[in-house]
């Protein structure tokens, strides 16, 4: 039942304006008593001052008994209400107007009728009820004088039994009913009001609720459909609750989004790896096992080839491992990379003297065309030289010989220009858009026995020095690689 917060929030209304409704009702009839009591002595303050004015009540220090009899007649008839007591001049009770055995006082305290008869403003003045030993009422009171002395004092009790109980007062006051009839449908009224205010004042909390729930029913892959009439301008605490449930929801779907991605890349990747890897690991199995079991049937010419395949192979398998696990660790968030200022031609020298060999055997000349004004490059030298070994050994790769491997470098806008290019046989245009493609089939580029990941790997580390590198190629002419390297600010040795 209270599982909505309108639910609470109504049910703590209803409490209170239950409280309230009490408190107004007990409040009232307490203030109507006070005013009925107020009035009535207001309204009597000098009855007793009148009777007592025209009847002698009392001779010789005794009790005139036709005369007080004739008093109590009047007021019975005038006001069936009203008790009249005869008071000794020290509060005794002398006579009185109520019906035997009612009376339990034999006195009553004169100080509220002193201050009565001082003129105290503060009413009502309420004194000892003869009837009660406990209970106060409002009277009126005049001094019996005799010869300018106080013998005594007329005490009448302004209101009975009838008006001391709510149910009496309520059943003899149509005003009092009718008031708080008033009230009370005040109350229903403003609770009612209320009410529908706190349902339309929590109207967008419960629409934010029911898209949280159908924002969770999607498995957070969908964004929460918040209505229209959901307006985040306001500014208030539920719309910037709302605004923040927003960009928290488009942060999950993007990010649940990318890890789906990322996961369904992996998977392909894991699997062109794979064929990528069985391939050469399956030819180079095959001449093996072929060596193994036709070694007396084979020429040794044959043996040779075969063992030059299976080399072959193997040394793709291992630029492939090479290529996964640098892929591996330039992709790790722990990668750091160390920016030095170095001399782009003396690594590049250096570099080339490595593959010297190589070259030298297919008859491909190296070639290094970089000016004097080239600064400083401001770089990872260690990362940088990797871009160069593996640029230089895809083009030796390539070229067919007497061919050509150049590196050049020149200055463009504060950064280092840098071209490797060969004149190789080139790359058809649909392989060059794949070119750093990590799910691309890598043995359907440039041949199928020359697939690597040494490209990817040039890209990641040219990517981490926030660079880019670019490829031009023609069938037959060549391929050529552009990529810049920082400049170094200071002053070059």
């Amino acid at each position: 039942m209270f599982k909505y917060l309108y639910t609470k929030l109504a049910a703590v209304l209803l409490g209170l304006f239950l409280v309230m409704g009490v408190l107004y009702i007990l409040l009232t009839l307490y203030t109507t008593r006070l005013y009925f009591q107020e009035v009535n002595q207001k309204l009597n303050l000098i009855l007793a001052q009148h009777l007592v004015s025209e009847k002698i009540l009392l001779k010789n220090g005794k009790v005139d008994e036709s005369a007080l009899q004739n008093i109590f007649h009047m007021l019975m008839v005038v006001n069936p209400v009203i008790e009249v007591y005869l008071l000794g001049p020290d509060g005794t009770i002398l006579a009185y107007s109520a019906p035997p055995g009612k009376v339990k006082r034999h006195s009553v305290s004169l100080e509220p009728v002193r201050q009565l008869l001082n003129g105290i403003p503060a009413m009502p003045v309420r004194g000892d009820d003869p009837r009660d030993l406990e209970k106060k009422k409002v009277f009126s009171a005049a001094p019996i004088l005799l010869d300018g002395r106080t013998v005594g004092y007329l005490y009448i009790i302004l209101g009975s039994e009838q008006f001391e109980t709510a149910a009496g007062m309520l059943q003899r006051s149509y005003i009092l009913r009718l008031s708080l009839w008033a009230g009370a449908g005040g109350l229903l009224f403003a609770l009612l009001a209320a009410l529908l205010l706190f349902k339309r004042m929590t109207l967008r909390l419960r629409l934010l609720t029911s898209s949280m729930e159908m924002f969770r029913g999607s498995d957070f892959t969908e964004h929460p459909p918040l209505p229209a009439k959901f307006a985040v301008r306001r500014g208030d605490e539920i719309d910037k609750i709302g605004t923040i449930f927003l960009q928290m929801a488009e942060r999950m779907v993007r990010l649940i989004k990318d890890m789906t991605d990322a996961d369904l890349h992996r998977r392909e990747i894991v699997a062109n790896i794979t064929h990528d890897l069985r391939t050469p690991l399956t030819s180079l199995q095959g001449y093996l096992e072929t060596l193994l079991m036709k070694a007396d049937a084979l020429t040794p010419e044959d043996q040779r080839q075969y063992l030059t395949i299976a080399l072959k192979r193997s040394d793709q398998l291992r630029r492939l491992v090479t290529g996964l696990f640098e892929l591996a660790k330039l992709d790790s968030p722990d990668i750091q990379v160390r920016f030095e200022p170095f001399h782009l031609h003396e690594l590049i020298q250096d570099i080339l003297q490595q593959f010297h060999l190589a070259a030298e055997d297919k008859k491909i000349a190296l070639r290094m065309n970089i000016p004097d004004d080239v600064p400083l490059a401001f770089a990872d030298i260690e990362l940088t030289e990797r871009v160069f070994e593996n640029l230089i050994d895809n083009a030796i790769r390539h070229t067919p010989g007497s061919g050509a491997v150049t590196i050049s470098a020149t200055l463009t806008e504060a950064r280092i220009k840098v071209t490797v290019s060969d004149t190789g046989s080139g790359m058809a245009p649909e392989d060059l858009a794949h070119l750093f493609d990590r799910n691309y089939r890598r043995e359907r580029i440039r041949g199928g026995d020359r697939a690597g990941l040494g490209l990817i790997v040039v890209k990641r580390i040219l990517e981490l020095h926030h660079s880019t590198i670019n490829v031009s190629s023609e069938i037959n002419a060549g391929v050529t690689f552009t990529f810049f390297l920082p400049a170094y600010r200071g002053t070059s040795s």
